[in-house]
């Protein structure tokens, strides 16, 4: 990177992977909603990603966005899905092209496909072989609102790199949480992401070569419901992690040679 990476949303869990597995590899410029409890150790602006002003100061500089920021709720209301999600994507996107920025990564979720997996009889989401698994070509259909404003952020992505050139990888975030996958939750260990393998998909979408993309954020478990081929294709993702390799009481379980 000729520059500074943003990251926005710093404050937040997939930006804690992120800084703890490849904190030290990039020059990176952290954006806070709110000022962090401890001082960081990068510089760092704190704002709101739907302010004009906020946005430039923070992408002012930089060659790459990450862009993890908004409300992550998923019972988020509109007004709230509008403003922090799909207007302040829209606005960072277009700093970022008034920057110059070449790169810009952007934190989507299993939500915006969300409805999928409420309505398994749907024939696309199966392949021959009758696993459930999607892609990434499939249309959005996302099962809250929360999941509108990822799937939004997805094409207002395909229109800034189709309008303006700049390369854009979506990441469709599963459920990450640190060190384990969720116990006794089978939904959750299909989706899981570990922090390292967070950290590292967003490492790869920094570096690959690449044009658009729209990728799923998981490991490599045993039982998915999203396809990785992908993200190993477009841009070299390798996942260290799989939940089946963890037993009901968080211990590892060594997979069979």
């Amino acid at each position: 990177m000729d520059g500074p990476v943003l990251l926005t949303g710093a404050g937040g869990a997939v930006g804690e992977a992120i800084l703890e597995g490849i904190g030290d590899d990039y020059d990176w410029k952290l954006m806070f909603h709110s000022p962090p409890a401890e001082e960081p150790a990068h510089e760092y602006v704190v704002g709101d990603v739907a302010d004009d002003d906020d946005v430039a100061r923070a992408v002012d500089g930089v060659s790459a966005v990450v862009h993890l920021a908004g409300d992550p709720r998923k019972t988020a209301p509109w007004k709230s899905v509008l403003s922090n999600n799909i207007d302040g994507t829209q606005k960072m996107y277009e700093a970022a092209v008034d920057e110059g920025v070449e790169r810009f990564v952007f934190a989507s979720s299993n939500h915006a496909v969300g409805a999928f997996e409420t309505d398994r009889r749907t024939p696309e989401m199966y392949r021959e072989d009758d696993e459930f698994l999607l892609d990434g070509s499939e249309f959005p259909r996302p099962g809250n609102l929360y999941g509108v404003s990822k799937a939004t952020g997805e094409i207002l992505g395909r229109y800034y790199h189709d309008e303006y050139g700049i390369t854009v990888c979506n990441i469709r975030i599963g459920n990450l949480t640190r060190n384990h996958p969720p116990i006794d939750y089978e939904r959750g260990q299909a989706m899981w992401l570990s922090y390292r393998d967070c950290a590292h998909i967003h490492e790869c979408a920094l570096e690959a070569d690449y044009e658009f993309e729209i990728v799923y954020g998981i490991s490599d478990n045993d039982r998915k419901y999203y396809s990785i081929e992908r993200a190993r294709e477009a841009l070299g993702y390798d996942p260290q992690d799989n939940s089946a390799h963890f037993d009901g009481e968080q211990r590892v379980v060594e997979p069979d040679a």
